[in-house]
This record gives C-alpha cells, sequence and structure tokens, in this order.
C-alpha cells in the first residue's frame, strides 16, 4: 500500500489563501462568462473513461441549484452534494467535464480527482508486516505477567511505557464520550481487542464520495488491508485481558473506510465525505495516515489538483469549525520538509507517473499541510527521530512513537524496534512508520479531550504541545555511523525541526 504514509510527504508553512480565518470560497473564482456548450454525451466515444470530479461553489441555495442544473447539462452525474460546504462530486464521461464547469457563475473551483477512469473493485497489494507467532506470544504472555495489570502482550509495548501511557491508564483510561475517527482502510471491529471499544453509529465506507453505513462497509476489503485496523490499536485497543493495549483504551474508535477498493487508493471525494461524516456525527478527533491520491503535491497552479486541494480544505475546516481536531503523519522520507523545492517522482500514482520538481509554497500535501491539521514526526525506542522520519522546523508539530527497527532497538522480549498492534481477523503485527506515530498523538489527545471536554480544536492542540517534552536536538545524527549526518535539526529546546513542539506525553495528559 505504498499510498499510506510510506512515501515521501510535505508540510510546510500554510499560505495565506489557506488560512483559518478564509471562508469556504476561499479561491478566486473561474472566468465568470458563460457557460460553453456542453459536449453532450452522443458526442462521446462509447468507451469514454468516467472520470470523477469534485465541482467547488458558492453555499447559497441559488447558486448551488444553478450549478447543478449545469452539471446536468454536462453530462455530469451528481454521486452527492455537500451543500454546507458547496462541495459537489461528480461521475462524468465527458472529457470537457471540467473545463465547462469552471466556467460557469458561482463555482470556484471544478477538476477531475483522478487520473485513471473509475475501474471494478479488486484487491489491494499486500503490504509488509510482522505477524506475532504463537511462539512470540507465549513469550509475550510470561513476560507480561510478571507486571500485575498488564496486558497479554504489553510486555513488548515500549511505546506505552515511553509517553507514560501505561501509567497513564491507571489514572484516566479516556472518556467513552470521546471518539477517535480513524480515517483509513477499515477497522475489523470484530477484533477481541477492538470490539469493546467501537462505535459503529460513527463508521462508514467513503469509496466514491458518499457515506454507506450498512452494517460492516467500514471493515477492510480484505486481510491485506490491515493498515487501519493496527492503527486503531494504537489508539484504543482495550484494557480487557486481551492483546495489547492502546493509549486510550477508554475512549471510542470508530472507522471511516476511504480507499478504492480496485487500487487501496485514497481519493479526494472519499476524504471529503470522511471529514463531513466525521464531524456531522460528533467524532472529536481523526487519525490521518494517508495522502491524498493521485497527486503527492496538489499544486495550484493546475486547475485539477486546486480544485482538489479547495474541496478537501472546505471538508476538514468544516468538522474543524464543528469541534473536529484533525492529526496526519508527517511521512516516511527522512526529508527536510521545510526545504525549498521537492523532487516528486511518484505522481500521479494512479497512472504513469511524470517527474516534477515543485514548488512546496505552491503546492500542498493533503491533509498534512493544511490549516489546523496537526503533523506528527517518529520517535524509536530511545526518544530519537525515527530514521526514516520527515521532519521540519515550522511544519511538525509534535512527535510520537512511531518504531525504529534498524537503530534503536527497546529492551524488550522481542528486541522489536517496531510497534506491536491489532491486524485483522484477531491476529498482531509490528509495523512501523509515521503512521503509527499519528495514532500515538491522536490518542495522547483523547485523553486530553476526556478531561477537558470542552475545548476547540486550537486550543485542544496547544495544550498537546504545551504538555509534549521537547528533548532538543541532538548533538549528532549520524545513524549509521559513516561519519555523514543522516539528518540535520535546526531550532532549540522550545521548538525544533525533529520533534516540533516535544514528544507527546500521556501521562501529563491525565495528571
Amino acid at each position: 500500500m505504498a499510498h499510506l504514509r510510506s512515501r515521501r510527504r510535505l508540510a510546510l508553512a500554510v499560505p495565506v489563501v489557506l488560512s483559518l480565518t478564509a471562508s469556504l470560497g476561499f479561491l478566486p473564482a473561474a472566468a465568470s462568462a458563460a457557460p460553453a456548450t456542453p459536449t453532450a454525451a452522443a458526442e462521446q466515444a462509447a468507451d469514454a473513461p468516467v472520470l470523477a470530479y469534485v465541482v467547488n461553489t458558492r453555499t447559497d441555495h441559488r447558486t448551488i441549484a444553478k450549478v447543478k442544473r449545469a452539471i446536468a447539462a454536462a453530462d455530469g452525474e451528481i454521486v452527492i452534494a455537500y451543500e454546507k460546504i458547496g462541495v459537489i462530486v461528480v461521475r462524468s464521461a465527458n472529457g470537457d467535464f471540467a473545463k465547462t464547469l469552471r466556467k460557469v457563475p458561482g463555482v470556484q473551483s471544478a477538476g477531475a480527482t483522478r487520473t485513471a477512469p473509475l475501474t471494478p473493485a479488486g484487491t489491494t497489494d499486500a503490504g509488509s508486516a510482522e505477524y506475532l507467532t504463537a511462539a512470540d506470544a507465549a513469550k509475550l504472555k510470561a513476560a507480561s505477567a510478571k507486571t500485575p495489570g498488564s496486558e497479554p502482550l504489553e510486555a513488548d509495548q515500549w511505546d506505552l511505557r515511553a509517553i507514560g501511557a501505561d501509567k497513564a491508564a491507571k489514572i484516566n483510561p479516556g472518556s467513552r464520550n470521546v471518539t477517535v475517527a480513524v480515517i483509513d482502510t477499515g477497522v475489523d471491529d470484530t477484533h477481541p481487542d477492538l470490539a469493546p471499544n467501537f462505535s459503529k453509529s460513527q463508521s462508514a465506507n467513503c469509496f466514491g464520495g458518499a457515506p454507506d453505513t450498512t452494517p460492516g462497509a467500514w471493515r477492510p476489503y480484505t486481510a491485506d488491508d490491515y493498515h487501519g485496523t493496527h492503527v486503531a490499536g494504537e489508539i484504543a485497543a482495550a484494557r480487557n485481558g486481551v492483546g495489547v493495549a492502546g493509549v486510550a483504551p477508554g475512549v471510542k474508535v470508530s472507522a471511516i473506510n476511504v480507499t478504492d477498493p480496485a487500487n487501496g487508493l485514497f481519493y479526494a471525494e472519499a476524504v471529503v465525505c470522511a471529514f463531513v461524516f466525521a464531524a456531522d456525527r460528533g467524532v472529536e478527533i481523526t487519525n490521518n495516515s494517508y495522502y491524498v491520491d493521485p497527486w503527492m503535491y496538489n499544486c495550484m497552479d493546475d486547475p485539477d489538483q486546486r480544485a482538489i486541494v479547495d474541496a478537501v480544505n472546505r471538508a476538514q475546516l468544516y468538522a474543524q469549525r464543528k469541534g473536529t481536531l484533525h492529526f496526519a503523519s508527517a511521512g516516511n522520507s527522512n526529508h527536510d520538509l521545510a526545504s525549498d523545492a521537492i523532487d516528486d517522482t511518484s505522481s500521479p500514482n494512479d497512472t504513469t507517473p511524470v517527474p516534477r520538481t515543485i514548488d512546496p509554497s505552491k503546492c500542498f500535501d493533503l491533509p498534512t499541510q493544511l490549516p489546523g491539521v496537526v503533523t506528527i514526526s517518529a520517535t524509536g525506542s530511545e526518544n530519537l527521530k525515527s530514521y526514516y522520519s520527515s521532519y521540519g522546523k515550522g511544519v511538525v508539530d509534535v512527535a510520537a512513537p512511531g518504531g525504529d527497527g534498524r537503530y534503536q532497538t527497546p529492551d524488550t522480549p522481542s528486541k522489536n524496534g517496531r510497534i506491536l498492534s491489532t491486524m485483522p481477523n484477531g491476529e498482531y503485527a509490528w509495523l512501523q512508520g509515521t503512521s503509527m506515530a499519528s495514532p500515538h498523538a491522536a490518542g495522547v489527545a483523547a485523553l486530553l479531550k476526556s478531561k477537558h471536554p470542552w475545548l476547540p480544536p486550537a486550543a485542544l492542540q496547544a495544550l498537546l504541545k504545551a504538555q509534549a517534552n521537547n528533548p532538543g536536538c541532538p548533538a549528532s545524527y549520524d545513524q549509521d555511523g559513516d561519519g555523514t549526518q543522516d539528518a540535520t535539526c535546526e531550532g532549540g529546546r522550545q521548538v525544533n525541526g525533529f520533534y516540533g513542539h516535544g514528544i507527546v506525553d500521556a501521562l501529563r495528559a491525565v495528571k
């Protein structure tokens, strides 16, 4: 699943056009001339590909009604209209659809969300994970039994101890009035460590752009789509005498599956759906360990990518105004995200990539780079930045355990520096990445929200930063010992590029 946080990511200071004070219609409108004569379906080739689009408009009812008529005239089929934020999800085989809609008065941006046509459902490729064996489990259970009150596999959860989550659980495991939505590949809510804390009423499948709340629709398509289940366990695996424990084992967790079953990608219309659904269902926190496909960076000078930025930003800002705080992982490229230029060799990732060098002040990583989203870097068992984790002063907000199986070896029974958590079908496995760091931070935020239920998103983020512990920049970061610095940390003990405001602290959160 290469679209998950396994590729290079970027998050720099958000430009003025993306500021939180901007209105939903923050992008300049396209030309306001009368719409061109739409290309009729009869003029399209019989096998014309169907693409998905987002059309972003002003939010008044009159404008939306006119735009809906224009969509129909341009051979577009409306999937769903999020009228509160002025985002309409459309499918069309008209190759001129977006160009035509951009000329309609009231349309502020419109574009295709993918470069490949919609395809029949399939399965995703298998990812890499180190599954827990029966022999491993027996060893961990024997070690865990030496600590009263521990979960059977907790002896291997160095990550909980690193941020005081094991001690925090004894003081306040979190409130069931707080829900963290895992926007991801789906969650296996039948897992015995997840079932006690799972919220079905706040779960859905958003593939295609409209929420499907059919029971079980939120689950992973196959066992290979394990990413979301692993993330969910890190947040809220129950302390129930089974398996592992989450950072906030008393809060609820929900699943919003946003992946395309054909290729496992995260398209904009699904992410828009997820943010709106989470907000409308009263979710307090979302975790986002992915980037919006097919563009690693969405450049504002491209009309399609501009429309994607507009649509996703409208949705996440809507959720923030409804009281939802978003968390997103920084990426696994060991890139300084405060750099002046980034080489993007993987976009678009649903057809043939075209290498390009992007200007990070004009091309945005979604949702990580959007205003108000908390960006997380990863640390290992020695509280040092993980070798793969991207970083950047002024970009990373806080850090959290994501694992480092190469250079940081914990004093645990397995000596495995990665993160042990839940997997589909009642299994467990170790994974590492900033994908694992983000849910640790989201879990700590859930503990803070449990203690301070009236905190709005901005204040909750500020408190999370204030209670983090910053180790400061290391004197040296030559991880492989070849005499060359593998990354350069800029900043001081208060804020720096490796850890932002510091490593999150679950124990301080409950105290």
